[in-house]
């Protein structure tokens, strides 16, 4: 009955997916979408709708009992630059275009959920919680979802939608620390200042470093320089040059132990007529729900009972931040595609009937858990 009720809906996921897609919202300017979504909800009849100067955006679908609400979440912002062109196009089962998948489709269904439960007649056991969130992307920080969380800490279990991906239930939450390195010196003409500390020299020796370091395989742990800047002209010796670092870990202690170690690098680098900073720019908390806890259990028995094998795994999502609150937490995606934080990204069409029935069944499953345990904890 779920799976034939998604599939009825269908049309209309896809056509709020193209609208979502085509409404800019780069990481830091997501208001024009955040906007869409409040409009959307109020025309859809919620009349209680929470927002914040970020432009997170949180509604209730309300539930019949007592009990810690289950809080869904999807991610407003896309990797795409204002004045990217956002067309989007189908082609038979593919819809194609920046962003659709991640995250078009996941604040679609999101926004679909409640219209499932009335076309269903059915109502949650606690409230569901629905969580438009900025800041997922790049730099953003999780600022959205963290605001939400601070907002609304008592919430009984989590679940972070993503568009790609349908069959995931990522359960331990990649920890990040993004650092800025900056090398100055006092610069000066390649042939007639030749001896003064280069800049770009001193960077390049940091990075050498950092490559060079062992990382742990278990748990992973890694490091990649993403962006390096600096320099004036070709017959300049650099004054200053800066790199931009991606500290990555499963495992808290282990992601502080490689920051620490590269913190100690730049500083040692500062030496010889060069001077450097280290700034962060931005940390992710890692952590992890046990395989065996109640929400992936739930989780793997609807996607079981929908015909697929759950993958358990790791990524950096909304999710870190209840799960490092100690609040259960997954992600999981709605279908399947490919190309994501590409121009060129696409979703498959068909199996977002599944993934809509996924996400239904779990919230109601998740929903009840919270009303029995709220009704022991009031028998006691």
């Amino acid at each position: 009955m779920a799976l034939d009720a998604a599939r009825e809906l269908l049309p209309d996921v896809i056509t709020l997916t193209t609208r979502l897609a085509e409404v800019s919202a780069p990481t830091g300017d997501e208001q024009a979408r955040s906007l869409f979504v409040r409009n959307w909800l109020s025309e859809c009849g919620f009349t209680e709708i929470w927002s914040d100067d970020l432009g997170d955006v949180v509604s209730t679908a309300p539930g019949t009992r007592p009990g810690r609400p289950v809080l869904i979440a999807a991610h407003l912002d896309t990797v795409f630059r204002a004045g990217t062109d956002l067309t989007v196009t189908r082609s038979g089962n593919r819809l194609s275009g920046p962003g659709v998948g991640d995250n078009s489709l996941g604040i679609a269904a999101l926004l679909t959920l409640p219209v499932m439960l009335g076309r269903l007649e059915l109502r949650p056991e606690v409230d569901l919680m629905l969580a438009l969130t900025v800041g997922e992307e790049g730099l953003g920080n999780l600022r959205g979802i963290r605001a939400v969380f601070d907002a609304f800490p008592d919430v009984g279990a989590a679940i972070a939608l993503e568009g790609h991906n349908l069959g995931r239930v990522t359960h331990m939450a990649v920890g990040s620390r993004r650092v800025k390195i900056v090398a100055m010196g006092p610069g000066g003409h390649s042939w007639g200042a030749f001896g003064q500390p280069n800049a770009i020299h001193a960077l390049a020796n940091i990075i050498a470093e950092l490559d060079a370091l062992p990382l742990s395989e278990s748990p992973k742990t890694t490091l990649s320089v993403g962006l390096i800047e600096g320099g004036v002209s070709v017959n300049t010796i650099a004054p200053t040059a800066s790199c931009i670092v991606d500290m990555r870990s499963t495992d808290a202690a282990a992601l502080a132990k490689l920051a620490d170690r590269v913190e100690r690098i730049v500083r040692d680098a500062g030496r010889g007529g060069i001077a450097t900073e280290h700034l962060v720019l931005g940390e992710r908390p890692a952590g992890t729900v046990s395989r065996k806890s109640r929400i992936v259990e739930v989780a793997t028995d609807v996607l079981a009972s929908l015909g697929i094998d759950a993958i358990r795994d790791a990524s950096s999502t909304d999710a870190n931040i209840p799960i490092s609150l100690g609040i259960p937490a997954i992600c999981l995606g709605i279908t399947d595609g490919g190309n994501a934080h590409r121009e060129d990204e696409y979703i498959e069409i068909e199996p977002i009937a599944t993934g809509l029935t996924q996400l239904l069944l779990i919230s109601l499953r998740l929903a009840e858990d919270s009303a029995a345990s709220a009704a022991t904890s009031a028998a006691d």
